[in-house]
């Protein structure tokens, strides 16, 4: 049985180097279609790890009031328009809202545009410098790598202290020990006691170009009108969530002097609902990748089938040499089956191949988490057999019903 499956494979081989062209045209019509699932799913699969790794690190006990709730910065249609977090806002929430085992977190961005000093020493002007409280870093998920975190002393006290992110040290600081190092921020200065951990750009947004301080002394430093505000709660028994996030709706609509039948004029947003609604999105991409790529494969299989057909009449006399010498119809009709599976897997295998450098390229220059979509390999290579397999069937049945007599007779 092996050594009949073995010439088989030979002589489909054979078959494959005399038509060469029409060979690599059929390769490359099915490395398409697989190529367009593979990279598909893959980058879909790396904009997920990216999206979700950012989201989980906050954890899923933490949630967040602002302005507008998700669905409607998504959308961008505003019905009304909400007041901004107003400092006001943020320091009444955090002198009232005493549920048990939370903390909160206050924070602004100042500037998306500073430029860093230390000594002769100078950043582009592209570092983001936000004011925060002490408890910003971990409701956040943000970690220090040297260094420490703010204090209640650093914040009640606003001192003159600062952390940055990794590339700040990178551009300023070489293989020079920045802890305790002075910087300067618009012509203010502020002494570096920790620096995070590298967290990576996600959608062009660099987050280690970052400098935090004190939010007093952001305020300061930012006086521009209407600075929005953010609140984030985290709590550390997950059981407490929901009665912890219901405490502050009530505590900032009694903030903003809401009557019991007014709607709320602010947002609410939890860590775990952006995980949720970003894969409902990324499910959705999903499927129009496997549709696209159905389709596509579809069409492979057709023109597939069209060339073993040619290859079943091109080798009549062929056919009718072996059956005279007493091959049987299973025999003609698996060696066609072989053939065509061995286009489809060269096909399949060649198309794995781009869609995993395709999709390793598109993560890699968006800065985005990558991983081997190790499903949709798989799910690429059983297609490809299946689809050879069936675009097989219909020209094999062929080939092993012709006549001897007959096939002998064709020119």
């Amino acid at each position: 049985m092996f050594k009949l499956l073995r010439e088989n494979i030979r002589i489909a081989l054979n078959s494959i180097r005399t038509q060469l062209l029409r060979t690599i045209l059929t390769i490359l019509i099915i490395a398409i279609g697989v190529f367009a699932l593979v990279m598909i799913l893959s980058a879909v699969k790396s904009l997920e790890n990216t999206i979700a790794g950012d989201f989980a690190s906050m954890g899923s006990n933490t949630f967040t009031l602002q302005r507008y709730d998700f669905d409607i910065q998504r959308s961008g249609e505003r019905q009304k328009v909400n007041p901004i977090l107003s400092y006001r806002d943020i320091k009444e929430f955090e002198e009232t809202y005493n549920f048990p085992l939370t903390r909160t977190a206050v924070s602004f961005t100042g500037t998306a545009s500073a430029e860093i000093k230390y000594e002769n020493f100078k950043t582009d002007p592209e570092v983001q410098v936000l004011g925060i409280n002490e408890n910003y870093l971990n409701n956040s998920g943000l970690e220090i790598d040297l260094g420490r975190n703010f204090n209640s002393f650093d914040i009640s006290n606003n001192n003159n202290v600062c952390i940055i992110g990794s590339d700040i040290v990178k551009s300023l600081f070489k293989d020079e020990n920045p802890i305790d190092k002075v910087i300067s921020v618009r012509g203010a200065k502020y002494k570096i006691v920790g620096v995070l951990k590298t967290k990576g750009s996600t959608f062009g947004n660099n987050q280690d170009l970052r400098v935090m301080i004190p939010i007093q002394a952001a305020r300061g430093l930012f006086t521009q009108p209407n600075i929005n505000y953010n609140i984030s709660v985290m709590v550390d028994n997950t059981e407490m969530l929901d009665s912890a996030q219901e405490e502050a709706i009530i505590t900032f609509r009694n903030i903003r002097g809401l009557s019991p039948v007014e709607e709320n004029n602010f947002g609410m947003v939890r860590s775990d609902d952006l995980i949720n609604r970003i894969a409902s999105i990324t499910g959705y991409l999903e499927a129009a990748a496997w549709i696209i790529s159905i389709i596509t494969i579809f069409g492979s299989s057709i023109a597939l089938m069209n060339i073993m057909l040619v290859s079943v009449t091109e080798r009549t006399r062929e056919i009718g040499v072996r059956k005279s010498l007493g091959a049987k119809r299973k025999t003609i009709a698996n060696q066609f089956i072989i053939e065509t599976v061995l286009i489809g897997q060269m096909g399949g295998a060649l198309g794995i191949f781009l869609g995993v450098v395709g999709g390793f390229l598109f993560a890699y220059f968006l800065k985005f988490d990558y991983s081997l979509p190790w499903a949709a390999m798989i799910a690429a290579a059983i297609i490809s057999f299946v689809v050879a397999v069936i675009a097989g069937s219909y020209p094999a049945a062929k080939a092993a019903g012709l006549d001897p007599i007959e096939s002998l007779r064709y020119e």
